[in-house]
């Protein structure tokens, strides 16, 4: 491991083979984002009343430039599993850190108002006239409110539109007014 790694046990016994697991966490980490400045783990377990049970906590610091990614996960009963939970909470921070800095966008796509002009409810499709003229297909599985079954001809939808095997189709249909976005 390349980067500078302190790990802090309080509260816990002494374990080779726990600072060894965390150390290949960290690793790994590591091999997603080698740019990776500094890691601190500390595991802890507080002082708990007798009727709640042993929970350790654990803390992640990960440093990057300009930046310091940090999480806490507490509670849990089993130690590997507190760790397994944080170090993919961190390896998720570290995933967004990665995409700001390559300037990635998540891009919504465009939602399109349409109406329906045929139904096959035997074949559970249908098509939308979309508003310069060209039909699209759908699926009753794309459809999310209301249900495929209370659609009827004339229903204006939102809609946004993926390609398919076929050709371009109505995904995520929704009845009711709608407008778009300018």
């Amino acid at each position: 491991m390349k980067i500078p790694m302190q790990i802090t046990l309080r509260n816990v016994d002494q374990s080779e083979a726990l600072e060894t697991h965390i150390r290949e966490k960290a690793k790994k980490l590591e091999s997603f984002f080698e740019h990776i400045v500094s890691c601190r783990v500390v595991v802890d377990m507080p002082h708990n009343h007798k009727h709640q049970g042993r929970a350790f906590n654990i803390r992640i610091d990960i440093g990057v430039p300009g930046r310091e990614i940090v999480v806490n996960r507490d509670r849990h009963e089993d130690v590997y599993v507190a760790l397994r939970d944080a170090f993919d909470a961190t390896r998720r921070q570290l995933d967004d850190y990665v995409q700001r800095m390559r300037g990635d966008i998540k891009h919504h796509q465009a939602e399109f108002i349409g109406e329906v002009v045929r139904l096959f409810p035997d074949d559970g499709c249908g098509f939308i006239l979309r508003a310069d003229g060209d039909e699209l297909y759908f699926h009753r599985d794309n459809v999310v409110s209301p249900t495929f079954n209370q659609l009827n001809v004339g229903d204006e939808v939102k809609f946004i539109e993926e390609l398919a095997a076929e050709g371009m189709q109505a995904k995520r249909v929704s009845i009711g007014r709608h407008h778009v976005p300018h």
